[in-house]
């Protein structure tokens, strides 16, 4: 009589090996094909956790939180410097599906730097950013431009206050032109003074004061007048 043994299943040699290349945990330094490595944390085959990757074409590094394979959380991103190699922080702060997103500082030169919110990759919220002319620029941005209100203080210590739009002055605002001591106030649009009033501010500290001093109005009700100039300015901004 005939004996028959039940098979064992065997699983193919390749599926075993899949199995095994699977990451999930905390891995020592992964090669890349194309020359990137990692080194930290993996759920799933994928970045996920703690980790460090470095890209060869360009030499960055980042350091931070990974979430299914991309930027998320909190990460300092670097590159090296062409002439002495050491590295350079470019973005140090909070990442969202790969992207600056949430609060974090982006350096752009030795001197220039933005600090503020971030969404999908661009200022955007509250921010201040530094220039490398000494200007600073402290408001509301979107889309990587000034936008809403804010303040426009150049490097001369003339500043504006006021409404932005699309990166340029727009809507009610204030022009302080401390080196001539005299103030602007008034409706711009697309950066250019549409209608208000220029007075004399502080004129006796101002550096640089015109001969003249501004006549004084004489009109008999100066604000309603102003008002109704400014009236179809204002309309176009609601």
């Amino acid at each position: 009589m005939p004996v028959f043994k039940n098979l064992r299943n065997v699983e193919p040699l390749w599926k075993e090996w899949d199995i095994k290349a699977q990451k999930t945990g905390l891995r020592h330094t992964v090669y890349f094909v194309n020359g990137d490595q990692y080194k930290g944390e993996w759920l799933d085959n994928l970045k996920h956790g703690k980790g460090t990757q470095i890209w060869k074409n360009n030499g960055a590094i980042y350091d931070g939180d990974w979430k299914f394979g991309k930027r998320n959380g909190f990460g300092t991103y670097s590159i090296p410097d062409p002439v002495t190699a050491k590295y350079k922080k470019v973005y140090s702060g909070w990442w969202k599906n790969d992207k600056r997103h949430g609060y974090g500082t982006a350096f752009y030169s030795d001197t220039e730097y933005y600090e503020g919110d971030w969404k999908a990759d661009k200022r955007s919220g509250w921010g201040r950013m530094y220039f490398m002319n000494g200007a600073i620029y402290e408001g509301e941005w979107a889309a990587d431009k000034y936008s809403g209100k804010g303040m426009l203080r150049l490097g001369n210590e003339n500043r504006y206050e006021g409404s932005w739009k699309g990166g340029k002055k727009h809507g009610p605002g204030k022009y302080y032109y401390l080196d001539k001591g005299q103030l602007y106030e008034g409706v711009w649009v697309e950066d250019i003074p549409k209608c208000g009033t220029l007075i004399d501010y502080g004129r006796e500290e101002a550096p640089s004061p015109p001969i003249y001093p501004i006549p004084e109005i004489e009109v008999e009700d100066p604000a309603a007048i102003l008002e109704v100039a400014q009236e179809p300015f204002l309309k176009e901004q609601e």
